[in-house]
Formats: C-alpha cells, sequence, structure tokens
C-alpha cells in the first residue's frame, strides 16, 4: 500500500528550499573543490600565494592545508570580518562594496611583493568575486576618494557588472591584467570562483590576472550611455588614456594559466542534484540571468504560474532553478533597504499574489544581499497578507527599494552570515501541484 506525500506546508517548502540554497554554497566551499586543481608546486624556485575576494580567505586556507608540506608565503586581501586563522599566508582586509584605504595599501602591499621573481618561481592567484572594490588601487593622477565616489556612481547606474568592472579596470593600477604583469616573468596560475554571468575571468574582481580586451573608448562610452556624473580627476583620466591595460597576446601574460574551480552552473547541478533527493524534478533556467531585480521576479512569476496552471514547461512538483546577477537602478536621493534578491523576490510575490503552492527563494551564495546582513529571502502564499497585517504597503515598498521591509514582517530572511564563498546569486521556485 503506498503511503500518503507528506503534504506541502509552509515549514516543509520553506526547509525544502534551504537545503537547495545551502547545496548551492557547499558546491563552492574551496575547502571542498580547491585542492583538486592546484598545479604542481615547482622543481625549484619560489611559491607566491596572492588573492583577492570574497572567498579569498577560505582558499587561502584551503591551499595551506593541501600543500602542508610546500614552502611557501603569499598575501590575501578578504573583506572585514572574513577572517580565517592562516599560517604562512598573510591576511589584509579591504571593504565591500566601497574602497578603504586599508583595501589600497594591501594591494600596493601584494603588487610589491611581486617584484623580482623569476621564470623559475610560481605565482598562486585566488581571485574570487568582490575583488575589485577590496583591492581598489587608484591609478596614478587620482586619489582613492576620487574611486570612491566613482564606485557609488556605478553602483547606482543600474549598469551591469561587465560595464562596471570595464570602467574600474581603468582607473586601476592593480586590475586588468596588471597583478598578472608585476609578476613577470614568473609562472601565474590562477584559481578562480565565479560570481559573474558567462564566467568570464576578464570580469571576476575586474581581471587582476587576465588580458583586458576593454579600452578606455569603451570605459567613456559606458558612462555617458549611464549618464553618470564622476569626479574630475576621472574624466580626465579617461580622456587622456595613457596607458591601457594590457591586452590579449601581451608577452608578459604568455605564462598565464586560468583555471575555474566553482562556478554559478556548478552550483545550480548542485541544487538541482538535491532537489531530486527530494522528489522534485528540477529545470536549470540558466546561470547568466540578468537585468533589472524587479522585470526579472516579474518574469520568473509567470514562469511559475504556468507551471501550476498548465504543466509548462514542465509539470508539478518541481523547482525552477537560475543564477545570474540582477540589478537596482536607485533613482536619486533613494535610500533603500535590501538588495537585489530581495528586491527579486518582492517583484515576484507581488505577480503571485499569494497563488497557492508556489514558494520561492532568491539569495546570494556570499551570505550578503546588498548592504543587508541576510542573504536574501523565501517568499509563499502568506508572505504579501504577513506584511500588510504588520500594516505595510508591499508595493509601495518595492517602488522605494524597501524590499527588506516587507521578509522582516513576514519572517522570511535567510540569514547566513558570511559564506566566505561566492558564485553569485541563485533562485529556486517550487510549485508543488499542477491544476488538472
Amino acid at each position: 500500500m503506498m503511503r500518503p506525500m507528506t503534504p506541502w506546508t509552509e515549514t516543509r517548502a520553506t526547509e525544502a528550499l534551504r537545503a537547495l540554497f545551502d547545496a548551492a554554497v557547499r558546491a563552492a566551499d574551496p575547502l571542498s573543490v580547491l585542492a583538486a586543481h592546484l598545479p604542481e608546486p615547482p622543481a625549484k624556485g619560489r611559491v607566491i600565494v596572492v588573492g583577492v575576494g570574497k572567498a579569498s580567505a577560505k582558499m587561502a586556507q584551503a591551499v595551506e592545508a593541501a600543500w602542508a608540506h610546500v614552502p611557501l608565503t603569499g598575501l590575501v586581501i578578504a573583506p572585514h570580518g572574513a577572517g580565517l586563522p592562516l599560517e604562512r599566508i598573510a591576511l589584509r582586509f579591504g571593504s565591500h562594496p566601497v574602497p578603504c584605504a586599508e583595501g589600497a595599501a594591501a594591494a600596493a602591499e601584494m603588487l610589491g611583493l611581486l617584484q623580482g621573481l623569476t621564470a623559475d618561481d610560481l605565482v598562486l592567484a585566488l581571485i574570487s568575486g568582490g575583488g575589485s572594490s577590496l583591492s581598489t588601487l587608484p591609478a596614478a593622477g587620482l586619489s582613492l576618494e576620487d574611486l570612491i565616489a566613482t564606485n557609488k556612481a556605478l553602483l547606482e547606474s543600474g549598469a551591469a557588472i561587465g560595464a562596471m568592472n570595464c570602467i574600474r579596470k581603468h582607473l586601476s593600477a592593480f586590475s586588468g591584467g596588471r597583478l598578472a604583469v608585476a609578476a613577470y616573468p614568473a609562472r601565474v596560475v590562477t584559481l578562480a570562483i565565479s560570481d559573474v554571468p558567462g564566467d568570464d575571468p576578464e570580469v571576476i574582481a575586474s581581471g587582476p590576472t587576465v588580458a583586458d580586451p576593454t579600452t578606455y573608448a569603451e570605459a567613456r562610452a559606458l558612462v555617458a550611455h549611464h549618464a553618470m556624473a564622476l569626479p574630475p580627476a576621472v574624466v580626465a583620466h579617461l580622456a587622456a588614456a595613457l596607458e591601457e591595460s594590457p591586452k590579449p597576446g601581451d608577452p608578459r601574460l604568455a605564462r598565464c594559466e586560468l583555471r575555474m574551480i566553482a562556478t554559478p552552473m556548478m552550483a545550480l547541478h548542485a541544487m538541482a542534484e538535491a532537489a531530486r533527493a527530494q522528489g522534485l524534478t528540477p529545470l536549470i533556467l540558466g546561470d547568466a540571468l540578468e537585468g533589472e531585480a524587479r522585470h526579472v521576479g516579474t518574469v520568473l512569476a509567470g514562469m511559475a504560474r504556468s507551471v501550476a496552471g498548465h504543466g509548462l514547461p514542465l509539470a508539478a512538483p518541481c523547482v525552477l532553478l537560475s543564477g545570474g546577477e540582477t540589478t537596482v537602478t536607485m533613482e536619486k536621493g533613494t535610500q533603500g533597504a535590501g538588495g537585489r534578491n530581495t528586491e527579486c523576490l518582492l517583484s515576484l510575490a507581488l505577480t503571485l499574489n499569494g497563488a497557492p503552492g508556489i514558494w520561492a527563494l532568491c539569495a546570494d551564495t556570499d551570505g550578503i544581499d546588498g548592504k543587508s546582513a541576510h542573504a536574501g529571502a523565501i517568499a509563499g502564499p502568506g508572505t504579501l497578507a504577513a506584511a500588510r497585517a504588520a500594516g505595510l504597503d508591499p508595493r509601495g515598498l518595492l517602488a522605494a527599494h524597501r524590499s527588506l521591509d516587507v521578509f522582516t514582517a513576514s519572517h522570511g530572511l535567510v540569514t547566513t552570515g558570511p559564506t566566505l564563498t561566492n558564485v553569485n546569486d541563485v533562485r529556486a521556485i517550487l510549485v508543488t501541484k499542477t491544476a488538472k
């Protein structure tokens, strides 16, 4: 006799979605995945480990564990609060998403560490998302204040991450291949954790160890397209275009190699496997969904409605999985509360309007959604009702970019603290029943 299936309650749905998110984070854990990608240590010569990004401290910890008997030194830059005990690799801190003087000093120290290397030496570069801000080192003639003001304009512009990093690379003394140039003629092996759509190494942390095909002209065009108001010194620097970043084919990058150790698609496959273990049929929609967060939420809600109403593109019980980085364009003077994940999720919830049997999670695998202390949130049929019972206007809060208030009231926030890895945002929409 077949036992009846456990009903899909709020608790069960929430636990299922949280299990999928945890699977995504595990798939990107450097302590689990990094060692298999390490190169052979050099027969002679030094090993210098450098790194920058939200995962850099944990990546460095994984290197020390895997190469316990390999002599090495080095330095990595991690966000404040993301430190781990390291024995041989120095740990410095910077700020994200707003750069700071401490991070700039650490970036300069790292460049100094790579001076005087030989062809016998190996530089192991540990690169992950968030590195652009953590290693903000102004190009000659620019100040840190110039770059902080520029970074603020970039974050408020609604520009995609690739566009932002094109501009950043042309204001930097560190990114856009310049870290690898500093290591020449040593061999440089980069282990990267991708947090960008398409896993483009030129975009991850603004590509400090890879060639930069973008130009000053492209950077100027992006500034104009997004109508960014930048400091006069930055405008003058972009116009002068005195020293381009190293381009593909540059002989100083001939001994550079890239190994991608964790990506958004790897995380989505881990979520799909976890879904199957729960008796759910997974469908991966893609790892590079971009656009305004609220627009993406509306589209995803429409797909969930198609599953619930028509069994298309697949029948319930199922879960629709996606990754990628959306954007939030902030109107001038708007403060906001939340991040792109909670904004996407609130838009989805408003479009579904309490539709039964549908729950969704939107969260950042680094554990930090925007400037909040949360990774993201989970919404279900009762989310809007709970917010309204607390005296809130969900649609008005979406317009004001205050999505965090809704999920605080509905107790839907997902809080992990910094995960010390980063393969961008993941989204999971659980549809429990298709109408007959």
